[in-house]
């Protein structure tokens, strides 16, 4: 039932058969439909998501009342609006299922006991932690630097998964364009 989590964890700490028991023991799988709200904005986050299947989205809504996307995650993988579960603080994100989900999550008080009672967890913690601070700081370069276009290239580069699974004003609202710039911009580059 935990098996992508515990091998995405066996690739890059050693842990014992003891701290896999935990590791289960803490995290709890759930099934959410599509266009499910796991966390709403104006309120602490409650968990730490490990997403085993589908796709899911953090996004705000900017002054104009439009819908950001700040990220979407590719499973397998980790994603909560990490600033605010780890502190504890109200975020202005929502979290959202795109797709059908199969999920893991951990509140933040047990992630706390199992960091406590597992050195291999605490260690793949902070390793998560350190990564998703280098994505989001890699991520706003490139929203910096990159064209509209060039920004589109990486994603079917890197994340090609996301093309045919996400709908596409949630990829431009990621990208940082509208829609209506996406599609010229696919346009373009079917020609």
């Amino acid at each position: 039932m935990h098996y992508q989590l515990l091998q995405l964890i066996a690739q890059t700490v050693e842990i014992s058969g003891r701290e896999r028991d935990l590791c289960t023991q803490y995290f709890d799988r759930v099934v959410c439909s599509k266009n499910s709200i796991l966390e709403e904005s104006g309120r602490i986050p409650k968990y730490l998501y490990f997403v085993e299947s589908g796709f899911v989205r953090l996004f705000h809504y900017n002054n104009k009342g439009d819908e950001v996307t700040t990220h979407i995650n590719c499973p397998p993988g980790f994603i909560t609006s990490y600033s605010n579960f780890i502190s504890q603080t109200i975020s202005d994100e929502n979290l959202e299922c795109i797709t059908d989900c199969v999920l893991l999550r951990i509140a933040k008080a047990d992630l706390d006991l199992l960091m406590r009672q597992s050195q291999g967890f605490r260690d793949f913690s902070i390793l998560v932690f350190q990564q998703s601070l280098a994505y989001n700081e890699k991520r706003s370069k490139d929203l910096a630097a990159l064209t509209a276009e060039q920004r589109y290239l990486k994603l079917i580069d890197e994340r090609p998964k996301v093309l045919h699974n996400v709908p596409m004003q949630h990829i431009a609202s990621f990208l940082g364009m509208n829609p209506k710039s996406l599609s010229r911009i696919r346009k373009q580059i079917i020609r």
